[in-house]
């Protein structure tokens, strides 16, 4: 179903360039793409009736690890911070392999189809036993969100000083040459692409200065975006300073790592010449407040950011250091933890959505996404108000403070993905059979 008209929306939150709120409307979808929107709309199409539901954009997730489904709440890495953390789920991850990528992918996409998400991108960064990238885009496509993965690396290991064992560390050459035959069989630079590709080592203390440098030069020739981990936390300003003499921000100037083709995850360490730096450059930030959180990294300095310019999206993270994967979390996250620092003024209902939904998209290039407006692609979520969630709330829209956590319908390119609160594309209670024996395999060392 590409072609259908939305009927009798109580609300929608355009999130377009004058950020209008329609009320009593309709939404005409053609091809994928919203084609009209206005009171009444008439024609032959499927309609879909929205009566008493608020719209929004399809939200979107700019930083996940999608793998890390399968290793959720593991007992030695749950009360660790970041780098005792990745010590403790590393060997974990080293036995993994194709079919582990794949039905995380398939499970960790379903997870973030039912939290409303339309776009996600995904950082996998090592691949053991055989996986490769296309066992996630391969999953992706079967779902049916719109993806951006992203080819991590890691190349420093133990035995070079590095965090991870070098069983999981890859030669530069062979990581480069991956990249270009990734890019080549499945980047997408088109309007409405589905699949787009990136280029993420995995950061700044797992590689070496040269393939960050080498990295930033490839993508700048294939027209890609660069993507990795930047001033997570103190261990990681300290490791910055100790290793390079500088801190994150300079690091990543100095080797091409700045731009509007490239967005950092986390970036909780931030100072204020790094926020004008970002800001000058045009630089994105995948903001993942729960994750931060939960390992206890910090509050990321998001209302400067902002007040600077800098653009900013919401990232769920991996489900090792959050446990779970929804934007709406994130978005009330997000909200609470800035009010904390800087006051209950500091950030409204409203702000916070934009930043889950075009925030995001506008970090991941993608102003065809993001936005309910004639000519952008019709990825759209319905939220029903009328449930318990939002029963007694004087404002609807204001759906991170009061209002449902899973979708009631979300169309993705004008497919519908989500139906009734049910995902449409694959067999869940199939996936989830499949990732808990996985799952537990991996428990018992197997």
């Amino acid at each position: 179903m590409t072609d259908f008209l939305l009927k009798n929306a109580q609300t929608v939150l355009t999130m377009d360039d004058d950020r209008r709120v329609l009320h009593a409307v309709d939404i005409r979808v053609r091809a994928g793409v919203i084609a009209e929107i206005g009171p009444t709309l008439g024609g032959a199409e499927t309609k879909v009736d929205v009566s008493g539901a608020v719209v929004t954009p399809g939200l979107v997730n700019t930083h996940h690890h999608l793998y890390q489904n399968l290793t959720r709440a593991v007992p030695g890495g749950q009360d660790a911070l970041l780098f005792g953390w990745l010590q403790t789920l590393y060997p974990i991850w080293a036995r993994m392999g194709p079919e582990h990528l794949q039905v995380s992918t398939q499970l960790g996409l379903a997870e973030l189809a039912l939290s409303g998400c339309s776009l996600t991108s995904d950082h996998l960064y090592l691949f053991p036993n055989g996986g490769r990238l296309e066992d996630t885009i391969h999953a992706a496509a079967e779902v049916g969100l719109r993806f951006h993965p992203t080819r991590g690396a890691m190349s420093i290991g133990e035995s070079d000083g590095g965090l991870p064992p070098d069983s999981l560390v890859e030669r530069e050459a062979d990581i480069l040459a991956d990249m270009i035959r990734l890019v080549d069989a499945y980047h997408d630079p088109s309007d409405g692409a589905m699949c787009r590709v990136g280029l993420a080592p995995c950061s700044p203390f797992s590689v070496s200065r040269e393939l960050m440098r080498d990295t930033a030069l490839l993508a700048r020739d294939k027209g890609v975006m660069l993507h990795t981990h930047l001033a997570e936390n103190d261990e990681d300003i300290a490791y910055s300073e100790a290793q390079f003499g500088c801190r994150p921000g300079q690091y990543a100037e100095d080797l091409g790592w700045t731009g509007d083709d490239v967005w950092h995850a986390h970036c909780v360490k931030l100072d204020v010449k790094e926020i004008d730096l970002f800001a000058k450059t045009r630089t994105g930030v995948a903001h993942c407040p729960c994750s931060n959180c939960r390992l206890g990294s910090g509050i990321a300095p998001v209302r400067q950011m902002r007040d600077a310019g800098v653009k900013v999206g919401l990232g769920v993270d991996g489900s090792a250091s959050n446990d779970m994967a929804s934007l709406w979390d994130e978005a009330r996250q997000a909200l609470l933890l800035q009010r904390v620092a800087n006051g209950a003024d500091a950030m409204s209902a409203y702000e916070a959505l934009e930043i889950a939904t075009r925030g995001g998209a506008d970090v991941l290039g993608r102003p065809d996404c993001g936005r309910i407006a004639v000519g952008k692609r019709a990825d759209i979520a319905v939220w029903d108000v009328s449930g318990l969630a939002s029963s007694g709330s004087w404002d609807p829209a204001a759906l991170v403070l009061a209002g449902p956590r899973q979708v009631r319908d979300l169309f993705v390119e004008g497919r519908q993905v989500v139906a009734s609160g049910r995902l449409t594309t694959v067999d869940t209670a199939a996936v989830i059979r499949r990732h808990g024996a996985l799952a537990q395999a991996l428990a018992n060392g197997d």
